[in-house]
């Protein structure tokens, strides 16, 4: 009875475990980031989005890719120099959940700053956040409906 009773704490134990993901583990997983994680891996970034961190994604979703031109995003992910600095645009430094989202300049991890604004939702440069803080073991990632481009 002793062995049984272990036995089914360890199962309930191991069904209670929960595995961290990581940003693009999560991305994948949520289903609407099939374009991004196409992009990401076109560019060779999976890894480093894989890595510690902490890192804020601004995420476009499959919609927000398909606002560009096909022929634009197919001549985009046949580039890996300007694929590389379209995506680390879209990538900050740091967790920063929507709480703690002032407006201002931002530094990305491409090197240039995107603008932040506060006014009537949250808007990076051209692009609305739909959704916020969807967590990941190495940073968040906030859900947006355009695809951002560096000056």
């Amino acid at each position: 009875m002793k062995k049984i009773l272990i036995a089914a704490a360890l199962t309930l134990s191991a069904a209670f475990t929960v595995q961290a993901k990581d940003i693009v583990d999560t991305a994948v997983g949520a289903g609407n980031f099939k374009t991004l994680a196409a992009a990401l891996t076109a560019a060779g970034l999976i890894d480093t989005l894989k890595g510690k961190g902490p890192f804020t994604v601004f995420a476009p979703t499959d919609e927000a890719f398909a606002k560009i031109p096909k022929a634009d995003l197919d001549a985009l992910l046949k580039d890996k120099a300007k694929l590389t600095a379209v995506l680390t645009y879209h990538v900050v430094p740091g967790k920063v959940m929507a709480k703690d989202v002032k407006a201002g300049k931002v530094k990305t991890v491409q090197g240039s700053e995107l603008t932040i604004s506060t006014t009537s939702g949250v808007k990076v440069d051209n692009a609305t956040v739909v959704k916020t803080d969807i967590a990941a073991d190495n940073g968040v990632i906030h859900v947006i409906d355009s695809v951002i481009m560096p000056k």
